[in-house]
């Protein structure tokens, strides 16, 4: 299974590619959609999709897994990121990919241990989940444990349906 892991934001989405294999994982690609602050929502949410289409088509995946909105301090910047999202989940959704959302106090729970764990904590795990990888950019690295955590529960979840 080819798993697409995204971390969506507005001005910068990262998305991660795994293989999973039983308890297998290997790293296929990771990277990050960046949009120009100076340009208009809607063009920014343009390039968000557009560059997402790219990777998706450059890519078999058979899923998608997207880390949920957290509500911001700043209503406005709440509101950017939902739409983010959004495009993010068109996105995928266009591409034909079966959508799984997890929250980041899981994500994090599933990679390092504990819901609180900070972004350095996810990142350091996720190089260690995946040898050899070196894994630039904090979102990126957030989108591949997304990935991996739905790697690991949707197996979880295939074997108590096979139980």
């Amino acid at each position: 299974m080819i798993i697409l892991g995204l971390d969506p934001g507005l001005a910068k989405t990262g998305w991660g590619i795994i293989e999973a294999s039983g308890n297998r994982l290997r790293h296929v690609a990771h990277g990050t959609v960046k949009t120009r602050p100076a340009d208009a929502l809607a063009d920014r949410l343009v390039q968000l999709y557009v560059g997402l289409e790219t990777i998706m088509a450059a890519h078999a995946c058979s899923g998608a897994a997207i880390e949920e909105v957290f509500v911001n301090v700043n209503p406005q910047s709440t509101l950017k990121l939902g739409q983010a999202r959004g495009v993010v989940m068109l996105a995928a959704g266009r591409a034909g990919l079966p959508i799984a959302e997890y929250a980041t106090r899981l994500v994090k729970k599933a990679i390092v241990g504990t819901g609180a764990a900070d972004k350095a904590q996810v990142h350091a795990m996720v190089e260690r989940l995946l040898p050899g990888v070196k894994v630039t950019g904090e979102d990126a690295a957030d989108a591949l444990a997304v990935a991996i955590t739905h790697a690991h529960l949707g197996a979880t979840t295939r074997l108590q349906g096979a139980a």
